[in-house]
């Protein structure tokens, strides 16, 4: 979604690339060129996928 918006993420660090855009989304809806609904959509995949990398991360520092 971000694409649309000319908003490219690539840190090296996928959980980094997920962190910032978080911040991203953040900016499109407070400069209002998203709708409510559409930013809690993609906030709650993007929460998800940080959950996801996250728990990845615990993970792979365990073994």
């Amino acid at each position: 979604m971000l694409k649309r918006f000319g908003v490219f993420v690539y840190v090296g660090k996928r959980l980094w690339d997920i962190e910032l855009m978080a911040l991203e989304l953040d900016h499109l809806r407070e400069s209002d060129v998203i709708d409510k609904e559409t930013f809690i959509k993609a906030k709650l995949v993007i929460e998800r996928e940080h959950r996801i990398e996250e728990q990845r991360e615990q993970e792979k520092n365990k073994s």
